[in-house]
């Protein structure tokens, strides 16, 4: 659940959450470098909040729902309306 503090990472998954499928690593809009964004995608992949994978060369980052929502009942859609408050749009 440490991997869910930041508040680029519930962005990150925010946005797995609204797209429904897998996103390359380059189609997030976040407000960090690329390097940056990668040690996000590391931390909430060695969590396993999200799964990682290639296609082609493209490297692609898929929400694990499911998982998380079996092991932590409703802690997703909490996120997701904590990233939604954040950015005052309702679309973290």
């Amino acid at each position: 659940m440490e991997a869910l503090v930041d508040p680029v990472r519930r962005m990150v998954v925010s946005q797995l959450a609204r797209k429904g499928e897998g996103m390359s690593c380059g189609t997030f809009e976040a407000p960090v470098s690329i390097s940056t964004l990668t040690h996000h995608f590391n931390v909430l992949r060695e969590a396993g909040v999200i799964r990682q994978h290639y296609v082609g060369v493209t490297k692609m980052n898929t929400l694990r729902a499911d998982e998380m929502e079996e092991r932590f009942p409703g802690l997703l859609s909490a996120v997701i309306a904590a990233s939604a408050s954040e950015t005052g749009s309702g679309v973290g």
